[in-house]
């Protein structure tokens, strides 16, 4: 199994500088990571770091509360998307979702698809905020919307990937999305067990000591 090849190489936290974004682009080029993951405002020079590299750039959207305006949403991934990167991370709009809003939820998606164009987009459920049926509801929501994957966590929240949240999901899209586990996924053994579970993605900021067969503290 070929980890490496699964795992978004995420630094999304408020103190990151741009030594510690080219850093993050460099070892991703180093190890052959599917993407960097970063906020809206280092898109650019993460593209700009990873060019012609096969890496590619993800960017957030809504991060990490998802409920901002969903004018707000469309407008940071349009952004996004024109400084260069290739797929988008949105947070769900959690607490319409809860609240039973799912007119709200869907329109908001749609227009966060809409604006990444042809880029993938992958949809943060915040799991650990949700229920079973919650969880169910958010995925065909999704898969409604276009969307490429559905997201377990943002990793700034409650809880993070687990395996059982893994088989609900993959049960829920039935194939027409995949997934991505993040949050607290810190080594290898758990990093396969989520492979094995169905996500074809992975989320972490302990990808080197993932792909080197260790294991780190950090939470992401």
């Amino acid at each position: 199994m070929n980890l490496a090849a699964t795992i978004d190489h995420t630094l999304l936290r408020a103190d990151a500088t741009e030594a510690d974004i080219q850093r993050l682009c460099d070892e991703a080029i180093e190890h052959s990571f599917c993407s960097v993951c970063v906020n809206s405002s280092w898109v650019a020079a993460a593209a700009k770091a990873v060019a012609g590299s096969g890496v590619l750039v993800a960017s957030v959207a809504g991060f990490p509360l998802g409920a901002m305006d969903s004018r707000a949403k469309a407008y940071e991934t349009s952004r996004a998307i024109a400084e260069g990167a290739d797929e988008i991370d949105v947070v769900i709009a959690v607490g319409r979702l809860k609240g039973g809003d799912n007119v709200f939820v869907e329109a908001d998606l749609r227009g966060v698809v809409a604006a990444a164009g042809t880029a993938p987009v992958k949809v943060i459920l915040e799991t650990g905020l949700l229920d079973q049926q919650q969880k169910i509801l958010a995925c065909r929501i999704a898969v409604e919307t276009g969307a490429a994957f559905v997201k377990t966590s943002t990793g700034f929240g409650q809880g993070g990937a687990t395996i059982a949240d893994i088989q609900v999901m993959r049960q829920a899209v039935g194939g027409r999305c995949r997934i991505k586990a993040s949050g607290g996924i810190r080594d290898a053994a758990t990093a396969r067990l989520m492979i094995e579970a169905g996500a074809s993605r992975l989320g972490t900021s302990n990808g080197i000591a993932i792909v080197r067969g260790g294991a780190t503290g950090s939470g992401y």
